[in-house]
């Protein structure tokens, strides 16, 4: 990976304009897109980080912020300068370039990079030498006036942390989980922060399984909406709209359920990376997460179990629409039997010769038709 992107970096497009004369240099580039087209379509790379993924970047010197706007590199130089010193630097979706970049400078390792860039990772712990990397999944609730079958609940995100000795980098892709805040709240908190860069991961978990349980407790409110529309009998709540929800609460599991494991390994007795007093804080967290976890759990079966209701509706009122076509049906063939009889073509038939025959047999019909109608109201099928 870093050698295509050095050799994306030594090779610009723009290189042949300085080493071959004007009037051949068009037909060379074309020659070259034909011949290697992966090489030509590739943009240039920067040569540097760009300033702009860069939230922000301090250095704590025994649990206080130093002033300064610091430069990545020169940062971590004054942190290895003086003992009880960190530094950490906040991206907001930087590109490869930018990350090999900073990769260079603290040491980390090119598969962690690759996948802090794709962002497409479920929450793990890895190790790569001294530096932890753990990736989060965050979670954030969307308001919406109504559901329907198109609404979005839940939107999702991810923030990566690389965590070292006298470091830590925290690489966030989307907007559900916002790290300011974390960092002013940390800021205040000098006594969290002497434990350095694990202090930062502690904080910023902390702040993604909160999200977590918000969502948690909105979603809920959902879900009582749902429930309630489907034992409504005035109202006939789509089925589409309950598959939608099941979507996204899928999407919300897979944030929040993966994540037990990694909490799991940093609040270990046999995790010597973690100071002593941040994995009762990583405890804490744990706790936090398993309840939402035990929620989302139960959401899961409710919504099933709203589902499975919804289905029985729709086959009990398709029972009914049946009944009520088998009785219609039922009082017609009273009609259609009498008159099908008096219809054929016979000389010695019955009540032929009375004079009020027709009136007659046609108040037997209505009669009995009135007849079908009251026992069919009875017994529910009208």
């Amino acid at each position: 990976m870093s050698d295509r992107t050095d050799r994306s970096r030594n090779t610009p497009l723009g290189t042949g304009r300085v080493l071959r004369p004007r009037a051949w240099t068009a037909p060379v580039r074309a020659m070259s897109r034909i011949l290697n087209t992966e090489d030509s379509h590739r943009p240039p790379a920067a040569s540097g980080p760009d300033r702009n993924s860069v939230v922000d970047c301090a250095l704590y010197v025994e649990g206080v912020r130093q002033p300064g706007d610091w430069h990545h590199a020169d940062a971590l130089a004054a942190a290895r300068r003086q003992p009880d010193a960190f530094v950490w630097l906040g991206l907001h979706e930087p590109g490869l370039a930018e990350m090999t970049a900073i990769a260079a400078t603290y040491g980390l390792h090119e598969l962690a990079v690759e996948d802090a860039v794709k962002a497409q990772q479920r929450p793990k712990l890895e190790q790569f030498g001294e530096v932890s990397f753990l990736v989060l999944r965050t979670a954030r609730y969307c308001e919406h006036t109504e559901l329907t079958e198109t609404s979005e609940v839940v939107e999702t995100g991810q923030v990566m942390l690389f965590i070292g000795p006298d470091f830590v980098i925290s690489v966030r892709h989307g907007d559900a989980c916002r790290l300011a805040p974390v960092r002013a709240d940390l800021e205040n908190t000098r006594d969290l922060l002497l434990h350095g860069p694990w202090a930062v991961a502690y904080a910023v978990t902390d702040r993604v399984v909160d999200l977590y349980l918000e969502v948690a407790d909105q979603v809920e409110d959902d879900l009582d909406v749902l429930e309630a529309e489907v034992f409504d009998r005035q109202s006939h709540g789509r089925i589409q709209r309950i598959y939608q929800m099941k979507r996204e609460l899928v999407e919300f599991k897979r944030a929040v359920v993966p994540l037990q494991r990694p909490l799991m390994t940093l609040t270990a007795q046999v995790n010597r990376d973690v100071p002593k007093e941040i994995r009762r804080y990583f405890r804490d967290v744990q706790d936090h997460l398993s309840r939402t976890v035990e929620q989302v759990n139960s959401y899961d079966d409710l919504l099933n179990s709203i589902l499975q209701a919804r289905l029985a509706q729709v086959t009990v009122d398709q029972n009914n629409d049946m009944r009520k076509i088998a009785a219609w049906a039922a009082i017609a063939a009273v009609w259609t039997a009498i008159a099908g009889i008096y219809g054929m073509n016979f000389e010695n038939m019955p009540e032929l010769k009375m004079t009020y025959g027709y009136p007659v047999v046609l108040a037997l019909m209505l009669a009995i038709s009135l007849a079908l109608y009251r026992w069919f109201r009875r017994n529910g099928w009208l």
